[in-house]
């Protein structure tokens, strides 16, 4: 059983102080310049050497912490820390609002002295502190690893998206874009209203159409007016108020939607694999040709259905399609199976820093 004592953290580690260089920003030097968020320049001299906690001195970041090792200037803007099981003096620290310290009615401000003079409570023996450390640096590096993989999954998706979907290209040669028409020969718009008994939907940027209960900000709206409402049916797609930003949004769901929205599907006639085109009207090759259907400015932009369909859109046969479809699928199972792992790391890591930390 661990056993914990208040100690003073000025006694207990070798060094905190504040900085001595000034703010200067060069882009040259052997050695990194610390200021209070990180690097913010190099130099021909140093100042410190070793491992470090830093945070800056005065405003917002004020309380933040950050790791660095290594030869290094230290800004006059930022506190550091410096001693043994600094592993465990990190994550001590972060578990503790250090913006209690904070002094003034203007800034936020930490002052070295006042960091000294902090009680916390410690593990008795230092092997207890070492190990708590060791478990917090091997949980942070599966969680960075974790994280490393969501980002080359993305970005192997986005590469894929880049090659797989780009109206622009005409060649018939190429499988990828062996055909090419209009917008108006493969869709149609529709709008079918009262439906009031069926759930509404909303449109978000990344997961489509979603039950707008299950949104997690919570947007009002009057029932009496749900008979304006669209229907909208699984495999349909929706022009929304921010298709400027993220493309069409992809409906899996039955529900109805706002009488803002454009609604629209495939001709009857059309052989088509939907996931390929939900990933069309997603990627960022399409959103740029989307740009010459696009009025107004910021938020206030709208996308002109009518012109829409006048655009040429490239696409496979449907075999093509369907390989396609199944590809980018596949990313996006590892992509949400990624998310989840290091949501579950991320809480794993907040219940040790609120339980183990007493």
């Amino acid at each position: 059983m661990l056993v914990w004592e208040q100690r003073k953290l000025g006694h207990t580690i070798k060094y905190i102080g504040t900085g001595k260089s000034k703010c200067n920003d060069k882009s040259t030097g052997k050695y990194k310049i610390l200021g209070s968020t990180g690097v913010i320049g190099y130099s021909n001299h140093y100042d410190y050497d070793g491992d470090f906690i830093l945070t800056a001195r005065v405003g917002a970041n004020a309380g933040k912490l950050y790791r660095h090792s290594g030869k290094v200037k230290i800004t006059d803007n930022t506190v550091f820390i410096q001693g043994p099981q600094l592993n465990f003096i990190y994550y001590l620290l972060s578990n503790f609002d250090l913006k209690k310290l904070s002094f003034g009615s203007g800034q936020p401000l930490i002052k070295a002295s006042e960091l000294k003079k902090l009680f916390l409570n410690f593990p008795i023996t230092s092997i207890e502190r070492k190990n708590i450390g060791i478990i917090f640096n091997k949980l942070e590096c599966i969680l960075s690893l974790q994280q490393r993989k969501l980002k080359d999954y993305s970005l192997i998706k986005k590469k894929l998206s880049n090659i797989f979907f780009n109206d622009t290209i005409v060649n018939q040669n190429n499988f990828l874009f062996k055909h090419r028409v209009k917008a108006s020969q493969l869709f149609i718009s529709f709008s079918k209203k009262g439906f009031v008994h069926l759930p509404v939907l909303s449109a978000s940027q990344d997961k489509g159409m979603i039950f707008r209960e299950d949104e997690s900000k919570n947007i009002l709206y009057a029932h009496n007016n749900l008979t304006n409402y669209k229907l909208v049916e699984p495999d349909d797609f929706v022009v929304h108020l921010r298709s400027f930003q993220g493309g069409f949004a992809y409906s899996d769901k039955t529900g109805i939607a706002s009488p803002a929205y454009t609604i629209f599907k495939f001709k009857d006639d059309v052989d088509y694999n939907p996931v390929y085109w939900k990933e069309k009207f997603k990627s960022y090759n399409f959103i740029q040709l989307l740009k010459k259907v696009t009025y107004g400015v910021r938020d206030g932009r709208s996308i002109s259905f009518s012109d829409f369909l006048s655009l040429y859109l490239t696409f496979p046969d449907i075999e093509i399609q369907n390989k396609i479809g199944s590809a980018l699928s596949k990313l996006d199972t590892q992509i949400s199976d990624q998310k989840k792992i290091i949501k579950k790391l991320e809480n794993v890591k907040q219940f040790l820093l609120q339980n183990m930390f007493i």
